[in-house]
């Protein structure tokens, strides 16, 4: 097998699958189908991540209006595209292989829908912000894929969306320091992915199968996702005849309390009772959710 790394091909203390679930398919939206992995009843929670879906839409559906605060949601889409409008004015679309990373921070009001005919289909992630950043000012990073550096060597192609792979480095601001890699692998391709020590991780198969972790684990199919143990790195295999496809995402734990209602994640149910009170009444960051609504 040939192998591809940015670092050593043997680590000290190699991550490896503690936890397997299959991401099944639920309504969410107006209309739309998602496969929720993390934020299902079982795993509520990886600090400091909050929610991944795998979302499948067909116009008319979307996700038409709605709030947020209190943490950061990355779109990455996979096909077709969506446009996202805001109450602040802000409004763009990304499509195949675009990002758009987005902190709600103290309120956002906004609206994701599809744009043109037939299936779109892409990756949210909802990464937690800490107590310090739960209140900052809204703002958007918008990568079109063909500004977000890659590798290619070895059979192995990464997109880094966030952190670093191979020696290369994305330069996505991350509030919570958050490494989000975009892996195909080749038939018989290896490669190894250095990891923070302290941070969680794991790992999300968007096509074919992989073997991760350790060389004589069963191969893992798409639209499952794989919470990794603590480690300084993960390596992955490829021993199909077909190409491999993965999310392998992380993120440095916060260690704070959650509460959170809906698209609100705050500390305190205290905190949530506050933010409904602000939504409720268009105050402390929704002012302009009164008269707003997307066109």
């Amino acid at each position: 097998m040939s192998s591809a790394s940015g670092q050593a091909s043997v680590f000290e203390e190699p991550r490896i699958v503690v936890k397997k679930l299959l991401a099944r398919a639920q309504r969410e939206g107006d209309g739309a189908v998602v496969r929720r992995s993390i934020g299902r009843h079982e795993l509520k929670y990886l600090d400091p991540f909050l929610m991944l879906d795998e979302f499948t839409v067909t116009p008319p559906a979307g996700f038409p209006d709605h709030p947020h605060r209190g943490f950061e949601t990355v779109t990455y889409m996979l096909q077709g595209a969506f446009t996202h409008q805001d109450f602040a004015g802000h409004k763009g679309t990304i499509g195949a292989g675009d990002v758009q990373w987005m902190t709600a921070g103290r309120g956002i009001v906004h609206s994701e829908m599809p744009v043109g005919e037939g299936l779109q289909t892409g990756l949210q992630l909802w990464i937690n912000l800490s107590s310090k950043d739960k209140m900052v000012e809204p703002n958007y990073q918008e990568l079109l894929s063909d500004d977000i550096k890659r590798v290619e060597t070895d059979g192995v192609e990464v997109k880094i969306i966030a952190g670093e792979s191979m020696g290369v480095e994305s330069p996505v601001y991350t509030r919570t320091p958050t490494m989000f890699l975009d892996f195909t692998l080749q038939s018989k391709a290896q490669v190894n992915q250095k990891i923070p020590e302290s941070w969680n991780s794991f790992v999300y198969v968007i096509e074919g199968e992989g073997v991760f972790g350790s060389l004589d684990s069963s191969p893992v199919p798409a639209h499952h996702v794989l919470v990794l143990s603590p480690g300084d790195g993960l390596s992955v295999w490829n021993k199909s005849s077909k190409a491999l496809r993965f999310a392998l995402i992380g993120g440095e734990p916060l260690n704070e309390p959650v509460a959170r209602y809906g698209p609100f994640v705050m500390n305190t149910h205290e905190e949530i009772d506050q933010t409904i009170q602000d939504y409720q009444h268009c105050k402390n960051g929704f002012e302009m959710a009164k008269y707003w609504k997307s066109q």
